[in-house]
């Protein structure tokens, strides 16, 4: 927390050398080189009656969002957004918690504020996950540049509104913003409201394992297509049209741990994006699934 007690905005710069940055659609935030642009900027709210939580509000006046919508489907990280609730609740607040010269900031549920690498969807990405492998821990290690000291006059200002511990993210009705189209509950997937499914299909992103592990490797060729179908079969059909591999199992990453399982009931409503590993039949962890 002391990195932030006399900061009034300050600049944070994540393990890939990249600035965390309020997209201008004023919903995303994403990771950019260039540090300069006022969208990567972030002011510092304390949130009253606690000695070790913040609020970080963009350039665009919304808060930094700890949504629980997921990032991908089969992935376990969720989507940090922009947004600007009518009540303020635990979901914008954030712990800072001093790693050496850096700082990790943790939400009221344990996960951790990541700055991801790698390919795309993830590379310039950002997320709040509990980083299971050795290769990510540092993912979640962030820089702190203090852009702007808070005088003696502003401390004694008025302090924002206080923390609600409330398990939902109601948004003001009528904003403008296209972050009112989120509900977040806490015990359960985000829902989408207000937006139509999407009729021109969904985007499938996956890699076949190797046959020794099921680690993933940021190096990894991950591909993907544009898939119309709705049943399990006829995806697993055009996987192996695509990746020319034959016996394969279709799997998919649980969002608690991590582990891969094999996708046999159907693919989630709304033609929502996917991530998927094709795990051959003769490997090591396909024997796992037979057990």
């Amino acid at each position: 927390m002391d990195f932030f007690q006399k900061a009034k905005a300050v600049r944070l710069r994540s393990h890939h050398d990249k600035f965390l940055i309020a997209d201008e659609d004023e919903e995303s935030v994403t990771q950019e080189r260039n540090g300069s642009a006022g969208a990567a900027k972030w002011t510092i709210e304390p949130v009253p009656g606690s000695s070790n939580l913040i609020r970080l509000k963009s350039a665009y006046g919304k808060y930094l969002t700890a949504s629980n919508k997921p990032f991908l489907l089969g992935a376990t990280g969720r989507k940090v957004l922009q947004t600007n609730p009518s009540r303020l609740d635990s979901s914008l607040a954030w712990e800072p918690i001093r790693d050496g010269a850096l700082v990790k900031l943790k939400t009221r549920y344990g996960h951790f504020l990541r700055g991801n690498g790698g390919l795309p969807p993830w590379r310039n990405s950002v997320t709040h996950d509990i980083p299971h492998r050795s290769a990510t821990q540092d993912w979640v290690l962030w820089h702190v540049d203090v852009v702007e000291i808070l005088s003696d006059q502003h401390k004694q200002q008025q302090p924002p509104s206080p923390l609600h511990h409330s398990d939902s993210l109601d948004f003001e009705p009528g904003s403008p913003s296209r972050s009112n189209r989120f509900f977040r509950q806490e015990s359960t997937d985000s829902v989408a409201v207000g937006s139509p499914p999407k009729s021109e299909g969904r985007v499938i992103y996956y890699h076949v394992a190797e046959d020794e592990g099921e680690e993933e490797d940021d190096s990894v060729e991950v591909k993907s297509f544009t898939f119309k179908g709705n049943g399990v079969e006829e995806l697993t059909k055009r996987l192996k049209e695509e990746s020319n591999v034959e016996d394969v199992i279709v799997c998919t990453r649980s969002p608690l741990n991590g582990k891969l399982f094999p996708l046999r009931l159907q693919l989630p409503p709304n033609n929502a994006d996917m991530t998927v590993v094709l795990v051959p039949t003769s490997s090591k962890i396909a024997e796992g699934f037979i057990k």
